[in-house]
């Protein structure tokens, strides 16, 4: 058999915000935990031909993120090396990769897609 499996984290699971930014630990938490997941199912199920990866997304204005991006928009333009918002054209791109042949020899990594925010 073979598949591809592409999870959707967030940065909030590989790295802390300040709590003005995104006080969110359980959101934080359940994204880390998706993380550990991917990379477990990476593992047993390579075997099979099936590869786990995971997308985690920066800041991208949705409904769900609005509110934390009006507050905290300073602190992405300071902080990520890109200091802007991603568009969804660049999120799509990432699953794109992941999921086309391109990506046939990656499994059971995480791709931020967040401006260069997961590395500042």
């Amino acid at each position: 058999g073979w598949g591809k499996i592409i999870n959707i984290a967030s940065i909030a699971g590989l790295k802390g915000t300040p709590a003005d930014v995104m006080d969110t630990v359980g959101y934080s938490a359940s994204k880390g935990g998706l993380i550990a997941l991917t990379r477990d199912l990476a593992v047993k199920w390579g075997p099979y031909g099936i590869r786990v990866n995971a997308i985690a997304p920066g800041f991208f204005l949705t409904r769900m993120s609005e509110k934390v991006i009006a507050r905290s928009h300073d602190y992405i333009s300071h902080t990520a090396p890109l200091g802007r918002i991603g568009n969804p054209g660049e999120l799509a791109g990432a699953a794109l990769f992941l999921a086309s042949p391109a990506s046939d020899y990656v499994t059971g990594v995480t791709l931020p897609v967040d401006g260069g925010l997961s590395a500042a």
